[in-house]
């Protein structure tokens, strides 16, 4: 089985360089203690307490990285995807959940 962590990471292969730079710098603000707001993050308790999501944007669409802050500096990622739709699709949500399921 693959872990929840290294099925996300296969996700964010096909993200644009531009976006995964974005990732980087939001994930290294994470891990540095800071809290994110909207528009860059925003809660999903829908999917678990402590939930968020990263609300990544640039020409070629709109993406998200669904996260969970185990303890300081600890960030599991969870899934990642491009949003198409207004809403955040039902399927994506059930991944997230599994896997954090899986990951805790």
């Amino acid at each position: 089985m693959i872990s929840p962590l290294r099925q996300c990471e296969r996700e964010l292969v096909d993200f644009p360089k531009v976006i995964r730079e974005d990732l980087a710098d939001a994930l290294a603000r994470l891990e540095e203690g800071h809290m994110l707001s909207m528009p860059l993050s925003r809660p999903m308790p829908s999917i678990g307490k402590g939930v968020h999501e990263l609300r990544l944007r640039d020409r070629s669409g709109i993406y998200r990285v669904i996260y969970i802050i185990i303890k300081s500096g600890v960030i599991y990622l969870l899934h990642a995807f491009k949003k198409t739709t207004p809403e955040t699709p039902l399927h994506n949500i059930e991944v997230a959940k599994k896997r954090l399921k899986e990951a805790i």
